[in-house]
Parts: structure tokens; sequence; C-alpha cells
């Protein structure tokens, strides 16, 4: 499969996913910042969510760069990964207006385990398909600080301790954990991630 279309495909989504994030983002009523201030919450939960994207789309670019099979399996992980991130602006538009509540606040952080299990599913996947011809390629991708953080035991298990018991008691940790994992995934990028080239 041609792995440029697959990339276009991708970034078209990405653009119109982040464009209807911040159509969500209510125009005040009045030209005060007090007013601007009642969409707090809201604006929060957008910048977590361009922050989330931003990242995504970063190492996504950096794995699709490196790969030189696009499979089958690769393309329909790739969609399911796009479906869970075309979820965002819905979850990141109740969990804004509803950032003290527990019911928003988790589906918004479901949305972020779906998004990050179809992102660890897709990384092993091209890992596999570079594996027997390539194993150079195969060998960064699983030395990615994303691909290791999601291969981690204990991330899973944090995510479940978070999601089933402290977002019932302070619901905004949903979005705290995201920004944790996020800045993470942002600061800890491969060495040559700014070197490769198409």
């Amino acid at each position: 499969m041609n792995k440029g279309r697959v990339e276009a495909f991708t970034d078209a989504v990405v653009a119109i996913v982040l464009t209807i994030m911040v159509l969500e983002f209510d125009v005040p009523n009045e030209p005060t910042f007090a007013a601007l201030a009642e969409n707090g919450s809201y604006l929060i939960a957008y910048l977590i969510s361009f922050l989330f994207i931003g990242v995504a789309w970063y190492n996504h670019h950096y794995m699709l760069t490196l790969t030189k099979h696009i499979t089958k399996r690769i393309y329909w992980l790739n969609n399911f990964w796009i479906l869970t991130m075309s979820l965002l602006p819905v979850s990141t538009a109740w969990a804004g207006k509803f950032i003290d509540q527990p019911q928003p606040e988790l589906f918004y952080f479901i949305i972020f385990i779906l998004w990050t299990i179809a992102y660890a599913v897709l990384s092993r996947a091209i890992a596999q398909a570079n594996v027997a011809d390539h194993p150079k390629i195969t060998a960064k991708i699983q030395a990615m600080p994303a691909y290791r953080i999601h291969a981690n035991v204990f991330f899973w298990v944090i995510a479940a301790i978070v999601a089933l018991m402290i977002i019932f008691v302070w619901p905004p940790l949903s979005m705290v954990f995201t920004v944790i994992e996020l800045i993470l995934m942002a600061l800890r990028t491969p060495a040559d991630s700014d070197k490769i080239a198409e």
C-alpha cells in the first residue's frame, strides 16, 4: 500500500479534528475577560487535547517516515487510531463544560485510553512489519519513548487506578494524567526525530 496516501489521509483527519475542536469554543456574549473566563475550563480542555494531537502526530509521522511497509493490518489499525482521535472533540467539549464532574471526565479518560491502546497496537504492528527485512527500523520504533511508555505494565496499572478510583474523588485528575503522559512523550522524542527525511 502507498505510504503517502495513508499519511495524507491521516493528516487530513487530524486537521479536521483540530478544526472541529476549536469551533466548539463559545464566543463570549460580552466584551470582557470575565465573560471569556466563563469558558476557561473548555479552553483548558482544548489546550490539553491540542497537545494530545500534536504529540501523537509527531510520533506517528516519525514511525511512518521510518517504515518501509504499510500492510493491510497497519492500514486498518491506523484507521482505528484515527477513529479514537475523532472522538476527541465530543469528549473535550463535554469534559471542558463539566470539568469537576466524574462522568464527563471519565468519558474523556476512556477516549484517551482507547486512543493509547490504538496507538500502542499500531506502533507494534509497524515495528513487526519491518522486523524481517529492516531490523534497524524495528529497533528504532521499539526504542521510541512513546513505544516504551505504552509497553510498560506500570503505565496501565496507574491508568486503571486513575480511571476506577481517583477520578470519582477528584475528576480533573483525568486531564492531569493525560498532560503528564503527553509531556513525557513530547519531551522524550527519539534523538533523530528532527533529522529523518522522507
